[in-house]
């Protein structure tokens, strides 16, 4: 399996960094604490709610791992835009100057 971030699954990535993509999340309501050692998809979370304790990602991992996609989409976006907007403006240009 390739070490890349993207193509590694997000608990193998929370999994890598303990304390700083996740941190342990207690719920004592129904019992005693059942955190597990070890992180797996079934011992961890993303954000939704879970019954007992679970390992949950950080705000730094939610933002770096999960949100920065949102980031790109819009930089991409924005790029675009400036690309049309910069366009258009050459072939106004072109236009005007045909006209003298």
């Amino acid at each position: 399996m390739s070490r890349t971030d993207k193509t590694r699954p997000w608990w193998v990535q929370m999994a890598d960094a303990p304390m700083r993509a996740c941190r342990p999340r207690h719920d004592h309501r129904f019992g005693p604490c059942t955190l597990a050692d070890a992180i797996t998809a079934a011992t961890a979370s993303l954000g939704e709610r879970r019954d007992g304790c679970h390992w949950g990602a950080t705000a730094s991992y939610w933002f770096r791992r999960v949100e920065s996609r949102g980031h790109r989409e819009a930089a991409q976006w924005c790029r675009e835009n400036r690309r049309r907007s910069r366009h258009a403006a050459r072939r106004a240009l072109r236009d005007h100057r045909r006209d003298w």
